[in-house]
């Protein structure tokens, strides 16, 4: 699934980034702004819980059609205001990786943690956050 395509993400814009793989860009366009002429905090959050998602699905291209994810719960933090264009990129750590496929291999369903930055168009970041997915195989029959 092309995480650009899900109804929401469409709506605001989200377009897969030029500079990489796992990262995501949305526009600075009139109405992603907030009461302060800047970018919304909820088209962060947004944008950072796609990257999340998106960068899953790059790790782990071999279960997309066999499992669920939902995203179970999520930590952020802003750090600047954004005011130009925005770009998320995020990271898994290798012992979250390996720590979610033994989980996931031996009991059909695990979580793993996504650490995500936002940054603007001078590379500063705006926002920071830990996005927890939890999946689970579609048919559990291991």
């Amino acid at each position: 699934m092309d995480i650009t395509k899900i109804p929401f993400n469409k709506f605001i814009k989200i377009s897969n980034s030029n500079n990489e793989e796992n990262s995501l860009t949305l526009l600075f366009e009139n109405n992603l702004k907030n009461h302060l002429g800047t970018f919304h905090a909820g088209a962060q959050f947004v944008l950072a819980e796609a990257c999340s998602g998106h960068t899953l699905q790059l790790l782990f291209s071999d279960l997309s059609d066999k499992v669920v994810p939902v995203l179970r719960k999520s930590a952020t933090k802003f750090k600047k205001t954004a005011r130009s264009d925005i770009r998320a990129k995020a990271m898994v750590a290798e012992t979250a990786k390996f720590k979610f496929e033994q989980q996931l291999q031996k009991k059909g369903r695990a979580t793993i943690s996504v650490e995500v930055d936002v940054y603007d168009i001078d590379n500063i970041v705006t926002m920071s956050g830990t996005f927890e997915w939890f999946i689970q195989y579609i048919d559990i029959d291991i």
